[in-house]
């Protein structure tokens, strides 16, 4: 364990289909496919449980049954695992809102997508937290090319707008890794009974208010959506 944050909760996201995975995900849950001997989703949860989590919710849709058969009640990897599955999908924000009850009396909390393999120092996004009194604070990674991702705009840590994937940002910036430390009080901005996306209607909203902020980590960060990401995860990806 590298750091206790006083945060006992995470939410990952683990339903998606994989499509740009296919014919990989035709038979497997995308989460479970392998990263250094590993599933990408293992990945995920051991980075929080060095952080000191001790309960874990995985919100689920596809091929939600083998995950909870790999994962059990998470008691092999020193932790509790929740599940929580979807009948119809509910975006990335819509989710959170499905798992509300396991958050709302949480002060902070960590919640992140479970289909990257990332070294995130959530130490200093806590502090970063902390310090600025946020609804929300993402992890933040530097990559070459910007334009594949969205670039966001940033005053100092704060968090002014996003911009959507853009050729005009084909050169380096910082970009959503994907991981974020949020405050409970991020849930009343959320609306119950629809799909919605936390990076497109939530986390603009909350930057309106003044109250999302970002912290940049230097650590490793892969996605794994398409065949040359993933491929390129395998490749690269140095583990803990």
């Amino acid at each position: 364990m590298i750091g206790m944050l006083g945060i006992k909760k995470a939410f990952i996201l683990a339903g998606g289909k994989g499509e740009r995975l296919m014919p990989l995900t035709l038979e497997k849950a995308k989460p479970i496919l392998p990263v250094l001997g590993k599933p990408i989703l293992e990945w995920n949860i051991e980075l929080c449980r060095r952080f000191g989590v001790k309960e874990i919710v995985l919100a689920l849709g596809y091929k939600a049954e083998q995950i909870q058969d790999y994962f059990g009640d998470g008691s092999k990897m020193g932790l509790k695992i929740h599940y929580n599955i979807e009948k119809e999908f509910l975006g990335t924000a819509g989710a959170l809102k499905f798992a509300e009850d396991f958050f709302k009396d949480e002060k902070k909390f960590i919640m992140m997508n479970g289909d990257e393999v990332k070294d995130v120092n959530f130490k200093a996004v806590n502090e970063t937290h902390m310090e600025k009194n946020a609804f929300g604070t993402i992890a933040l990674t530097r990559v070459n090319d910007a334009s594949d991702f969205g670039g966001i705009e940033l005053d100092a840590k704060k968090i002014l707008a996003f911009r959507e994937k853009d050729p005009l940002l084909k050169k380096p910036g910082v970009i959503n890794s994907g991981a974020y430390i949020l405050s409970n009080r991020i849930l009343e901005h959320i609306p119950s009974g629809r799909s919605v996306s936390i990076e497109k209607e939530t986390f603009p909203k909350i930057a309106s208010m003044g109250k999302l902020f970002g912290c940049e980590f230097s650590g490793q960060w892969y996605p794994t959506d398409t065949f040359e990401r993933y491929e390129k995860a395998q490749k690269e990806w140095k583990g803990f």
